[in-house]
């Protein structure tokens, strides 16, 4: 899913529409337009569910574990007069329509629900789902973010062969080529968060737009969680050759910029949890990352097999409950969705997630 912030230009110029000399251009720029521009891919019809699956379509589990943790929420917030749940990067609003339904109804009679979505406002989305192009302010509640940040574009680093990071440059058939040395806040990141070692071919995504983004939606918070859930890695497990890729029609492919795919590259989520930490309203150590199958245990999609004995006692109850342990297996399984990253940042209250 994704939601179209172009965060900050990291030191580097904004290029034209096809780059300053009328040719490849970095791949910021270039993913920004294939994915968010008058023709771009979050445009198309179908929607992100046409063309990968996400936790939110493999499985109700997942909406209803979300439910769960906005309930915690409520608790450690005092059960205020209006909760606050924001979905960013709706999509088509599967997860927030979801979660809505989920929740037990006095619950849900409190909460005000929000789409955060470039993309226009679905046909036949609950009227309790207020849709925006961008999120509310002083958000008593929770802020969701499911495979958003991954779609936030970056801008990619590549060391030549005198070793030195450079900026690739893309065409709209997605041939690349090198361009000038990363400068200015961009290679103050790369020194931060990515430093690449002078071996030729290494390289990185810079994730700055992404720390800029995330920062500026745990800004909108006054009290509850800001939760970003995604593709990630964090400073012990940097991929050498960087993560860019992209997926059409439910197939991994190769990233080219013309709207025909979503691009996306995994999230450095701890740059993300340092980020959302400088406004002072949260501790450094309120911001943690950890592995999806964990949090979801804690909030009980466990993919515990039903007993045999059911089977025999209440054969119905027994295919739901098999189906569902399936589905929580796949929400849960190692190199698969339970190895996504949940950066959990507590704003004001007590951290409501186990572990």
């Amino acid at each position: 899913m994704a939601f179209g912030t172009s965060g900050a230009s990291g030191g580097v110029p904004e290029p034209g529409p096809r780059g300053e000399d009328g040719g490849p251009r970095g791949w910021r720029a270039a993913t920004r337009e294939a994915l968010y521009g008058p023709h771009g891919f979050y445009r198309r019809p179908e929607g992100p569910a046409g063309h990968f699956r996400t936790s939110v379509h493999a499985s109700p589990l997942f909406a209803g574990a979300v439910a769960r943790l906005l309930e915690r929420v409520d608790a450690a917030l005092g059960r205020p007069g209006r909760l606050d749940l924001v979905d960013m990067g709706a999509g088509r609003g599967e997860l927030i329509a979801g979660v809505l339904d989920a929740l037990p109804a006095s619950v849900a009679a409190r909460t005000r629900a929000y789409g955060v979505e470039i993309a226009g406002r679905p046909e036949g989305l609950d009227p309790r789902i207020e849709w925006r192009a961008t999120p509310p302010q002083g958000v008593t509640g929770l802020l969701f973010a499911n495979e958003w940040l991954d779609n936030v574009p970056v801008e990619v680093a590549e060391v030549d062969g005198a070793g030195v990071p450079r900026l690739v440059l893309v065409g709209a058939d997605g041939t690349e080529r090198l361009g000038g040395p990363v400068t200015g806040a961009d290679a103050d990141w790369l020194a931060r968060w990515w430093p690449l070692p002078a071996e030729p071919g290494l390289r990185a995504e810079i994730g700055l737009p992404r720390d800029t983004a995330w920062a500026a939606a745990v800004a909108s918070v006054s009290r509850g969680l800001a939760v970003a859930v995604d593709y990630a890695h964090t400073a012990d497990t940097r991929p050498p050759f960087g993560t860019l890729t992209a997926f059409r029609a439910g197939h991994e492919t190769r990233p080219v910029p013309d709207g025909s795919c979503d691009i996306t590259a995994h999230v450095a989520l701890d740059a993300c949890a340092a980020a959302g930490t400088r406004d002072g309203r949260t501790p450094a150590e309120g911001g943690r990352v950890l592995r999806q199958r964990e949090v979801l245990r804690g909030l009980g999609v466990t993919g515990g097999r039903p007993p045999l004995s059911l089977a025999t006692s209440d054969p119905a109850a027994y295919v739901r409950a098999l189906a569902n342990a399936g589905e929580a297996a796949e929400l849960t399984a190692e190199a698969g969705l339970g190895d996504f990253g949940w950066l959990i940042q507590p704003l004001g209250i007590t951290d409501p997630l186990p572990g």
